[in-house]
């Protein structure tokens, strides 16, 4: 038996397969190398984002502690002007730090940076605003401080004319004083001056007879009363008028006669301002002339003997004295 060779199928040959396939596989590497190209692109781009992000940050972090540094510096710049602004400066301080603390918070997450951004604005609007209340407060402080130098000023010129006023009261004081003494003086001259003195002051003890009469008597156990006796003295500054002259009768033991009943009091010694107890007071009418006046002491009691002593007062002053005795 004849073998013939089997007939060839009609179509592709070998070669031509090969080549498909060989297409489809370059056709995948095409496409897995475009795919591989374009995730290196993606990353490299992401990368460049990172590394743009980082940089960024740091440069916002810079910014950031120069922005606080600054204003800190200024704030201390701007302390011990007084309390408040020291205190208010001490707040910000406090305020600044926080929000420092917050934004340098926010750096680290790169996912955060729009919000860091943000926040650095508001951080220099802060700081601004501190800046223009600081001024503020200087100008006030400023205007306070000229304000208690005007006060100052004008309370030294004040002091200096209360003291100049003062000085010159001083001297109206002195002046017034020296005028009320002078004037003093002058009525202390006036009323001596116008004191009648009076002179032959006699005492002479009395006997009442039963029938009413009286005699003279030297014995003091027959001596009932006493008659005393003056002149009074003319005196031209004296206006006519009433005058009251106040008699002290002193017994032998240096004691003053005296009986509230009978008139007795006291009158003041216008030279030493001591009171003196008087024994009997006389008023009379004065016609600036020379005039005998004479007063009873009727005590009715025993008289003893021994010198006697009488003064005569007008006006305080001692206008006469007389003595008598009584044996």
């Amino acid at each position: 038996m004849t073998n013939h060779p089997s007939p060839q199928p009609v179509g592709k040959t070998p070669e031509k397969h090969h080549y498909a396939i060989a297409g489809i596989i370059g056709a995948l590497l095409l496409i897995i190398i475009g795919v591989l190209a374009y995730s290196s692109i993606q990353k490299s781009q992401d990368l460049d984002q990172a590394y743009a992000e980082v940089n960024e940050a740091h440069t916002l972090q810079a910014e950031l502690e120069k922005q606080y540094n600054d204003a800190i510096s200024e704030l201390e710049s701007l302390k011990g002007t007084n309390a408040e602004i020291d205190a208010l400066i001490e707040t910000q301080k406090t305020e600044l730090e926080a929000q420092k603390d917050k934004i340098s918070g926010l750096l680290k997450d790169r996912k955060k940076l729009d919000r860091a951004r943000a926040e650095l604005l508001k951080l220099k609007s802060q700081i601004e605003g501190y800046a223009a209340e600081m001024e503020l407060l200087k100008s006030d402080n400023l205007k306070l401080t000229e304000t208690n130098q005007q006060l100052a000023n004008e309370k030294a010129t004040v002091a200096a004319q209360l003291q100049e006023h003062e000085s010159e009261n001083a001297q109206l004081n002195e002046a017034r004083a020296s005028l009320v003494s002078q004037n003093t003086e002058l009525a202390n001259s006036v009323k001596i001056g116008s004191v009648i003195k009076v002179k032959n002051v006699h005492v002479e003890g009395m006997k009442v007879r039963s029938n009413g009469k009286v005699k003279g008597k030297k014995t003091a156990k027959k001596v009932d009363q006493l008659q005393v006796c003056f002149t009074t003295a003319a005196n031209d500054v004296v206006e006519p008028g009433t005058e009251e002259f106040y008699v002290r009768i002193v017994n032998p033991r240096g004691e003053t006669l005296a009986l509230e009943d009978l008139g007795s009091g006291n009158v003041v010694n216008e030279k030493s301002g001591e009171k003196v107890r008087f024994t009997q007071a006389a008023k009379v009418e004065y016609t600036n002339d020379e005039e005998t006046i004479c007063m009873t002491w009727d005590p009715d009691i025993p008289f003893e003997s021994g010198e006697y002593h009488v003064e005569v007062y007008n006006k305080g002053y001692l206008s006469g004295t007389g003595s008598f005795e009584l044996k």
